[in-house]
């Protein structure tokens, strides 16, 4: 991957199997990467990059702006956040497999062994996390399957550094990311319905923003909320 420098700011080169430049900005920092053609130079990529230099700056800024969450500790009390609702943590011994139980609105308890560690803490509240999603997804999956008049062939959740989801447009699979069980579940939706959008339109263009007016009329309020939400404290690198 090339890198140039544009009034100070890094900007990744990323060549593809594409006809056209893509700029976007990626969390929690603002990362900067330019998917270019195969054959673009990086003098053509530094001179595309220039000229939108304004856009650059305001959506960094918007990320630099956004509040960020403490690392977590896994500690009594702790906030932890679920469907965008706050729950606080409280931690209960097991003998057998870890798990996690919500005790109505206000606690989440954290079962694991005496001794677990603070990764198997994480990876027991992830895997649940998993699993919330994995059962919420099929019914809005085939909802807007029929709202969209399309078939989605997969779909499926994993951890992800730079995006809150993709779409392999040939192949129909749609992969979301695991920190959206910690969303409100309209941008868990609003997350879909973008990719799903992709399905019928590859380009973020106007055609592909009528789609996304059209299907989810107040999709860039959600799309705003989800920005506005405080971020995980982790590397978000590529």
């Amino acid at each position: 991957m090339a890198q140039i420098t544009v009034s100070g700011i890094a900007v990744d080169i990323v060549r593809k199997d594409i006809k056209n430049m893509h700029l976007a900005v990626y969390p929690p920092d603002g990362r900067i990467r330019l998917a270019v053609p195969l054959r673009v130079t990086d003098e053509a990529a530094r001179l595309f990059a220039i000229s939108k230099l304004g856009w650059i700056k305001r959506h960094r800024r918007r990320f630099e702006e956004q509040e960020r969450e403490p690392p977590r500790e896994f500690r009594e009390r702790e906030s932890h956040y679920f469907l965008g609702r706050r729950y606080l943590l409280r931690i209960r011994k097991t003998e057998g497999a870890g798990r996690v139980e919500l005790k109505g609105n206000t606690y989440l308890d954290l079962y694991v062994p005496e001794g677990a560690s603070l990764e198997y803490k994480e990876r027991t509240l992830n895997e649940w996390y998993r699993k919330q999603l994995k059962q919420m997804l099929p019914e809005m999956v085939a909802r807007w399957e029929q709202k969209m008049d399309l078939k989605v062939n997969f779909w499926g959740v994993k951890r992800m550094k730079t995006k809150w989801g993709s779409c392999n447009i040939e192949q129909k699979r749609i992969w979301l990311n695991l920190e959206l069980a910690r969303k409100p579940a309209s941008c868990l939706e609003y997350i879909l319905v973008h990719e799903m959008a992709h399905l019928l339109e590859r380009h973020h263009n106007g055609r592909f923003k009528a789609l996304m007016d059209h299907y989810l009329p107040n999709w860039k309020h959600r799309r705003e909320e989800l920005n506005r939400l405080p971020v995980r404290h982790v590397d978000w690198g590529y």
